[in-house]
């Protein structure tokens, strides 16, 4: 049976001392020092979260002390909070509690006033009613008439003044209550109303001291990677955080802080295997006569030279990494957002002013550098900041360790690109070939300030299709090109270094052909 709390002893502290955070939870380990007697004896450890799942409570001792762990529950008790304040309560509580009480009578006194108003206003119309049968029947006390009517006019006037006195105040206590209920929102946090208690049954040989180390899972807690990433000429400073979030009944004083991706709560069972026929069966003629091809966009993705099967990261279900707080850490149970440091390295960094304009007419600074902190840097929101201060926030791809890093800082204003495309189709009837020729003109220039003197390298790039089958050639047309690109790699990305002075101007022309056979279906 579970111990009574109102008649048990006081129960042992047990800190949290150590949190590994989950995607959706966490799993905490409790430790304590235990003044063992010898035989049987029950303990009561706490107060904990009573958000602890019961099925994964673990509790072992310390081997050098010849004592055994027989069983370990949590027990929660409900201890609801009384409907008036105590001395105990601060004095922002109690100010609410004030303005409340205030604002109860002052509704009573409103509903008085209202009462009072339409009592008047029937009084008056009895009384306009008694003039009109008395002049009708040929009574005249005017005097009466116009004392009582001035008596009912002036009363009247009274409570309507005092009704938007009491109006006006309701209004001004309202803000005022809500400005206090906010600021006791950020300030403090309800006691809780449900506690748990550990409970612990020990068998001992011989009486003496034990250590204890106790560990559930609890949810209501997770993390997030986050990064800042510093530009300062040549260099740049990555640093890698961690935000946590936690409301889980108790706060995390000074705790070792160890952040995983695994997913706890992902089902283990196998996937279910479906039919999949596969059937063979003889090409037609038209078939076999023609080429059916059509256009696709690959991505080209760089993993680095680490081999990583599949991607790691806090929302997928890739391998689990495991990063660790270097230094303690303290997280309160308040449900907000909280920055733990994880690493930081510094980093020579190559940057260029880059534009595609395919995807984008915007000149992009681009940094590159080398992933040196020693783990996978999964994926998550950056800011980014140079010289001149925070320039933006941008998203940080999963990267291997020793895998190169491309991040970018922000568009130049002062650059603008506009491209233009031309198409022409070619049939040669000796050849039975198709041509279609594409030309693309880059306009770029560059809007300089005054007093600007310095040249400055865009590199743009375009691609080129490249073709898988045989039956459809690709082919630059070098001749037709101004100028020539500088380079094209083996994905068809053609590639300019262009040089701009202050206020220049350049035109960029690329031309390519795709030569398909007349059985090419699709182009």
């Amino acid at each position: 049976m579970p111990t009574d709390p109102r008649t048990a002893p006081e129960p042992i502290p047990l800190p949290v001392t150590a949190v590994t955070c989950l995607e959706d939870r966490a799993h905490v380990e409790r430790s304590a020092e235990l003044d063992l007697r010898a035989g049987v004896q029950r303990l009561r450890l706490g107060p904990v979260s009573a958000l602890a799942v019961d099925r994964t409570l673990h509790a072992e001792l310390t081997a050098d002390h010849p004592a055994a762990v027989l069983d370990a529950r949590i027990v929660r008790s409900w201890t609801p909070r009384g409907p008036l304040p105590s001395a105990d309560d601060s004095a922002l509580r109690l100010r609410v509690h004030t303005l409340e009480e205030e604002r109860l009578v002052l509704e009573r006194r409103r509903d008085r006033l209202r009462v009072r108003l339409d009592l008047l206003g029937r009084l008056a119309a009895d009384l306009l009613r008694e003039i009109g049968e008395g002049a009708g029947s040929g009574e005249g006390d005017r005097v009466r008439w116009t004392r009582e009517l001035d008596r009912v006019d002036g009363e009247r006037d009274t409570h309507g003044e005092r009704l938007r006195d009491a109006e006006a105040r309701s209004a001004a206590l309202d803000a005022e209550l809500g400005e206090a209920r906010r600021a006791l929102g950020l300030a403090e946090e309800e006691t809780a109303e449900l506690v748990g208690h550990i409970e612990l049954t020990v068998e001992s040989e011989v009486a003496g001291r034990a250590g204890l180390r106790l560990g559930h899972l609890t949810p209501c807690a997770l993390w997030r990677p986050a990064y800042r990433a510093v530009l300062d000429g040549d260099r740049l400073r990555l640093e890698t955080d961690a935000m946590v979030w936690q409301r889980t009944g108790e706060d995390w004083s000074d705790v070792r802080l160890t952040l995983s991706t695994a997913r706890s709560a992902l089902a283990t069972d196998p996937p279910r295997l479906g039919e999949d026929r596969l059937t063979l069966r003889e090409r037609s003629a038209a078939e076999r006569r023609t080429v059916d091809v059509e256009l696709r966009e690959q991505e080209i993705g760089d993993l680095g030279p680490a081999p990583v099967l599949g991607l790691p990261g806090v929302d997928d279900g890739g391998e689990t990494r495991v990063l660790t707080s270097p230094a303690t850490v303290s997280v309160p149970a308040d449900g907000r957002a909280h920055r733990v440091p994880l690493s930081t390295f510094g980093t020579a960094a190559t940057s260029e002013y880059a534009c595609s304009p395919e995807l984008s007419p915007l000149v992009t600074r681009t940094v590159r550098f080398d992933n040196l902190s020693g783990h996978a840097l999964l994926a998550g929101p950056v800011d980014l900041v140079r010289g001149s201060g925070f320039v933006g926030r941008g998203t940080l791809d999963f990267t291997a360790p020793g895998a190169p890093v491309e991040l970018a800082f922000g568009s130049c204003d002062d650059h603008r690109v506009v491209r233009q495309t031309e198409e022409s189709r070619d049939s040669a009837a000796i050849s039975h070939r198709t041509t279609i020729t594409r030309t693309v003109r880059l306009h770029l220039s560059r809007f300089s300030a005054p007093g600007e003197q310095d040249e400055r390298v865009v590199v743009l790039r375009e691609r080129i299709p490249v073709s898988e089958v045989s039956a459809v050639e690709a082919r630059l047309r070098e001749n037709a090109c101004s100028p020539v690109p500088d380079a094209v790699d083996s994905e068809g990305i053609a590639r300019w270094d262009v040089a701009l002075p202050p206020g220049g101007r350049r035109t960029v022309t690329l031309v390519y052909e795709l030569s398909a056979s007349a059985a090419v279906t699709g182009l």
